[in-house]
């Protein structure tokens, strides 16, 4: 049978999140796999992939002008292929817009039948002809916005009136970038930063300092997880903003942690490392596979203090006792409106009832570990989101109901100096236009 190109791997890869809500991460790498995807390919399919993704709205804004019918009369998987062609003539030069059409038709063909692929040919040749239709015709500015930077209307109606508009402007443009890539370093391993950048160096991975977190590095050329530095326990790959909550937390050697929703990993090894492996973490997450994560993540940076459970944090008091920790993290469940740019699915799966819907699971978590906690120990709240509704609303709901508990003030000191200006009482929200990081959210609370 004759190899998949890369063109056609993208178009099976999109159909399956358009008709099954897949997630575009996982699908990405077993397809890489799966079809033995050349090295070098696996950049462009990557890119035609989350980009299509990332930019659905504007492109089928574009296609609407150049296709006679309703786009949702058309048969799914020939709205997928003219979305990842027109993502190819408009996005990116390095691809040559012959090459595109070609193949599109060629894959029209394939699929379809000869009125198919004179359709694709025509709309494309057409849309090249005639160059991108303008904006200038939508009058609403938020409805242009969601238009010209691809987000669901709701979403961006939702930031405005949180964030204002040159802000929720600011956080549409950057989630249409890539992000950068980054890592913790070990610091139980490394004597510096500079040891584990020149030992990169030396395996052909070009990395500078991070802008956020001082225990971080930034990857300009190269990828980590084949490098023997990786491998040894160096190094986790985790973006800057969730480096922070292990510093949050500031959890001390000897004492007993609870992480309450730990998979894959990243905090809960973060936490160990700050803790220098000694004392004892309970790192405990719903699904078994998950926890094998964790247990993995545990092993290749070394730390033995670590132990993992499958089971529902909101009975984690059927297995602990009261007051047995001196400090635990909910890093929970939430829409992950922070990550867009990672996971550019997420804007087009979630739905406004989906807010509400994961603080009634945020609630449950919180208010079941919280009885956990010893009398002048420290619980974090952290969630990947921007939304107020999961956050701060969450943060002081709790407060409200739990008099013996209130905001840490001193939460600023454990943080960089230039999020200074970001710490509210004992919060933290990072959009993802702040330091170029994923958007964030921390609360620190106090057991009195």
């Amino acid at each position: 049978m004759k190899k998949k190109n890369v063109r056609e791997v993208a178009l099976d890869i999109l159909l399956q999140i358009e008709k099954n809500q897949a997630y575009s991460n996982l699908l990405l790498n077993q397809s890489i796999k799966r079809e033995k995807i050349n090295e070098k390919d696996v950049g462009l399919l990557t890119e035609i992939v989350y980009g299509t993704i990332q930019r659905k709205n504007t492109i089928d804004y574009y296609l609407s002008q150049f296709v006679k019918v309703d786009l949702k009369k058309l048969d799914v998987w020939v709205l997928v292929l003219l979305r990842l062609s027109l993502y190819q003539i408009i996005y990116l030069d390095r691809v040559p817009e012959r090459a595109v059409v070609h193949e599109a038709v060629e894959l029209a063909k394939k699929k379809g039948h000869k009125g198919i692929s004179a359709m694709v040919n025509g709309t494309l040749r057409s849309l090249l002809r005639q160059g991108i239709p303008s904006l200038d015709d939508i009058q609403d500015p938020l409805k242009k916005w969601s238009v010209a930077y691809s987000h669901p209307a709701w979403l961006v109606k939702r930031w405005n009136k949180q964030f204002g508009e040159e802000k929720t402007k600011r956080i549409c443009e950057i989630n249409c970038t890539p992000p950068a890539v980054t890592a913790r370093v070990n610091k139980m391993m490394a004597k510096n930063i500079e040891e584990v950048i020149e030992g990169l160096a030396s395996e052909g991975v070009i990395c500078e300092k991070g802008e956020l977190s001082d225990d971080s590095i930034k990857i300009i050329k190269g990828t980590l997880p084949n490098t023997k530095v990786y491998k040894e326990g160096w190094l986790t790959i985790q973006d800057e903003s969730s480096m922070l909550v292990a510093r949050a937390l500031d959890p001390k050697p000897s004492t007993r942690v609870l992480d309450s929703c730990a998979a894959p990993g990243g905090k809960t090894t973060h936490i160990g490392e700050r803790m220098n492996d000694e004392g004892e973490i309970f790192a405990l997450d719903l699904h078994e596979h998950k926890v094998k994560l964790i247990d993995e993540q545990a092993s290749r940076l070394k730390l033995s203090i670590i132990h993992t459970k499958a089971t529902d944090s909101r009975k984690a008091s059927e297995i602990f006792e009261k007051e047995s920790f001196d400090s635990i993290l909910v890093d929970a469940p939430c829409t992950g409106l922070g990550v867009i740019r990672r996971k550019p699915d997420i804007k087009w799966q979630k739905q406004e009832k989906d807010i509400e819907k994961i603080t009634t699971i945020q609630k449950d978590i919180l208010w079941s570990v919280a009885p956990l906690l010893k009398t002048g120990g420290t619980i974090v709240y952290s969630t990947c989101t921007i939304d107020a509704l999961e956050n701060e609303q969450v943060v002081k709901s709790f407060l409200s109901e739990h008099s013996n508990f209130h905001l840490d003030q001193t939460l600023k000191e454990r943080l960089p100096k230039k999020l200074e200006g970001l710490c509210n009482e004992g919060m933290l929200q990072i959009l993802p236009s702040d330091f170029n990081s994923d958007g964030f959210f921390i609360a620190s609370m106090k057991k009195k």
